[in-house]
């Protein structure tokens, strides 16, 4: 469609009176509202700030028809995304439909939205944040049909959230979670385009020195243990793919890591390191893992809070008594590789972030260029 000089229109999935309808939302000259207006049907929304068309594919065709060479239409977030045909691995959901049975969910939560979990192949942990969202959301509004609440609802829901004193971080969870549902398990893309999320809290990333790296490792006599601390820190592991991580994903050869769909489903290759690789053939011959790297009971994956436990015990065995996580092995890992020279780059793809923007905030913890500054005092 050619642009003009009337300007745009968005398309907006909106429920009004608890019907579905096709929003318009435009952004030009008069003239383009005075052709809105002319359309046959159209209505306005004063709460919404928008017109609106009943929904169907005959709307659609005449917006399109009767704007063409007038107005650009903007379908971004309207039209439902088409996978691209990409083959991905069967996700185990075993434990999302456990839980959802243990819980009494099929109580609250459809059992729609887990199988859209399921068919989409989100992450355990984030299925296992949406239900726990979903839940406590319909709980609030049990006694208002989930197609009758109004953004004005989910807004003050939000607000309220926010006066209780929620992070940032939970309310967006809370926000994705309820979006999940009526534009992925309902087909309504956008539907609730004008909530306002709370802007992300930027906080620097937890670090150890290397010095307590050192002793935290000393300090694990278990040769399981210390490889899961040492794994974590000198590969820059997520906790999720240290337990997702199978025995034939350590490359001796090649001296390298395969982690596998990691987050964002991303396969990426990290460094082995060469001490490390002494003590995984000592664990291997003792422990005998079928399956996975480090394994459970019965050959089940290790699980998260064990892993949790084993890194902070180790910490509080080596005298540091701040609260140290599996993450934070991750964030001096990248940390150390910087203030070692490291370039930029190569650290953003060990670590597997999609963007140097994420992988900068390590050049704000760095003692390089910092240990070089003389304060004032001592000058």
């Amino acid at each position: 469609m050619n642009h003009s000089s009337y300007g745009n229109i968005s398309l907006k999935n909106i429920l009004i009176d608890g019907e579905a309808k096709i929003g318009l939302k435009p952004s030009g000259s008069g003239q383009l509202i005075d052709l809105i207006q002319a359309l046959p049907d159209v209505s306005y929304s004063s709460s919404m700030g928008l017109y609106y068309l009943p929904a169907g594919k005959e709307s659609i065709g005449l917006v399109f028809k009767y704007f063409r060479g007038k107005a650009w239409i903007n379908g971004a977030g309207f039209f439902t995304k088409k996978s691209a045909g990409k083959q991905k691995e069967v996700s185990d959901m075993s434990k999302i439909r456990k839980r959802y049975e243990l819980d009494d969910m099929p109580t609250v939560v459809p059992i729609e939205y887990v199988e859209k979990l399921e068919n989409k192949m989100y992450s355990l942990n984030t299925a296992r944040t949406y239900l726990s969202c979903f839940k406590l959301f319909m709980e609030t509004f049990k006694d208002i049909p989930l197609m009758e609440i109004s953004e004005q609802d989910i807004q003050a829901y939000m607000n309220q959230l926010v006066r209780e004193g929620k992070s940032s971080t939970y309310v967006n969870q809370m926000i994705n979670a309820i979006k999940f549902y009526y534009e992925n398990v309902k087909g309504m893309p956008n539907r609730f385009y004008m909530i306002d999320r709370p802007e992300k809290v930027e906080k620097l990333p937890k670090v150890l020195s290397k010095t307590e790296v050192q002793k935290i490792i000393a300090k694990t006599p278990n040769i399981k243990h210390k490889c899961i601390v040492s794994l974590l820190y000198s590969a820059g592991l997520r906790r999720q793919e240290l337990l997702d991580m199978k025995i034939t994903d350590i490359d001796s050869a090649r001296m390298m890591i395969r982690v596998n769909q990691g987050k964002g489903k991303k396969d990426r290759f990290t460094v082995l390191s060469t001490t490390l690789l002494e003590d995984l053939r000592i664990y291997f011959k003792e422990w005998r893992p079928k399956e996975y790297l480090f394994e459970g009971a019965g050959g089940e994956k290790y699980t998260a809070s064990s892993v949790r436990s084993i890194v902070l015990n180790a910490a509080k065995r080596a005298g540091i008594w701040k609260t140290v996580t599996p993450h934070m092995l991750r964030h001096s890992f990248a940390t150390h590789l910087l203030e070692a020279g490291t370039d930029l780059r190569y650290i953003q793809t060990l670590l597997g972030h999609a963007s140097t923007k994420t992988t900068e905030v390590y050049t704000q913890v760095t003692l390089v260029n910092v240990q070089q500054i003389k304060s004032p005092l001592d000058s």
